[in-house]
């Protein structure tokens, strides 16, 4: 029987931002279906990752979700959620909380900006390069940089059978963007966690940091976030201009409990500027990419069916709390407009 990785991927206990840990289970299998209720729980030092105090250290990892390792032979990803001894969801564990339903698909568009020292990659050490207006979807030496690694994660997401849809290079010299269509709010957010993973690792290698700050260099650049966009089955298949609006009504009416939860500095990304509405502010319109909640022109070429895009969400929100935000808002709709 063969010896097989498996690289159990969890999230840790610092705030306001929880970091990516993982380590690696060696297990002999065979005949091994990839589910991940066939893995064994495993422990890790709680004490070591903000999780525990160390006279009484011990979490559990338990496998949720185990894509193939594209990058290593005989081996798995496999993203966990974190249990305290007794079985329960640990505190830092917000995936358990989601209410979840494999009708609600989530579009995640995560940004970020490599970093090569103290500047963003491309960038000439003496000086600042031209302005921004030329870098978005660029091509050519001086318009990207990076590009063999961005081109590498693809490729490496695609292996793992991640569902990204796209990358492009954004308005930011050295940074860029990728897109991640999942299905059931649970699996999405698994999955945008996994991509994350990959490019974190992957960048190891080529000595870049993958800066996911929503506003990593000050002035007249735009900042990172990570635009959601939403649907559940109603919205694809019935819609109506009167339901979509009074989804973005209900966004309106939580705004607060929204921005709660979609990532540390954003103020300093949502200025209202740069793409964005203040975050002190709710908007929503039809095309709009300053609004907070943009409703995409082929909506209203379909009758007022299909998705709506949040802007608000930071690069570095947990895509755990913002799709169960969602999904909660959503389904406080009445229960008379939310049936077919």
């Amino acid at each position: 029987m063969p010896n097989l990785k498996f690289e159990y991927i969890w999230l840790d206990g610092y705030k306001p931002e929880q970091n990516l840990r993982s380590k690696t289970k060696v297990l002999t299998l065979e005949n091994y279906d990839e589910r991940p209720e066939s893995l064994p729980l495993w422990s890790f030092d709680g004490s070591s990752t903000m999780q525990a105090d160390g006279n009484s250290s011990d979490c559990l990892l338990k496998p949720v979700r185990v894509v193939r390792d594209p990058q290593r032979k005989n081996a798995y990803l496999v993203m966990c959620e974190v249990l305290n001894p007794d079985g329960t969801p640990h505190a830092s564990n917000h995936r358990a909380l989601i209410e979840d339903d494999p009708e609600f698909w989530f579009g995640f568009e995560q940004e970020y900006v490599l970093i090569d020292g103290k500047m963003p990659v491309g960038f000439p050490k003496d000086k600042l390069p031209q302005p921004q207006g030329r870098y978005y979807c660029g091509v050519g030496y001086n318009q990207v940089a990076a590009r063999n690694l961005v081109e590498e994660h693809l490729d490496a997401c695609l292996e793992a059978g991640l569902t990204v849809t796209g990358i492009n290079a954004e308005v930011l010299l050295g940074q860029w963007e990728y897109q991640l269509l999942g299905k059931g709010a649970k699996k999405a957010a698994d999955d945008l966690w996994l991509t994350r993973y990959l490019l974190f690792r992957i960048s190891e290698k080529h000595e870049l940091k993958v800066e996911l700050h929503p506003k990593p260099l000050k002035g007249d650049w735009n900042g990172s976030g990570m635009h959601t966009n939403f649907s559940n089955k109603l919205m694809r298949e019935k819609g109506g201009e009167a339901y979509m609006k009074n989804i973005c009504e209900s966004f309106r009416a939580t705004h607060n409990e929204h921005i709660a939860v979609y990532g540390s500095n954003n103020e300093q990304r949502l200025t209202g500027h740069h793409e964005t509405q203040s975050i002190d502010q709710f908007s929503y319109g039809v095309s709009d990419r300053g609004a907070s909640i943009r409703i995409p022109i082929s909506v209203i070429g379909n009758e007022w069916k299909g998705y709506l895009e949040d802007r608000r969400p930071a690069s570095n929100a947990c895509p755990y709390l913002v799709a169960s935000k969602i999904v909660e808002t959503v389904n406080a709709q009445p229960s008379a407009a939310r049936s077919i």
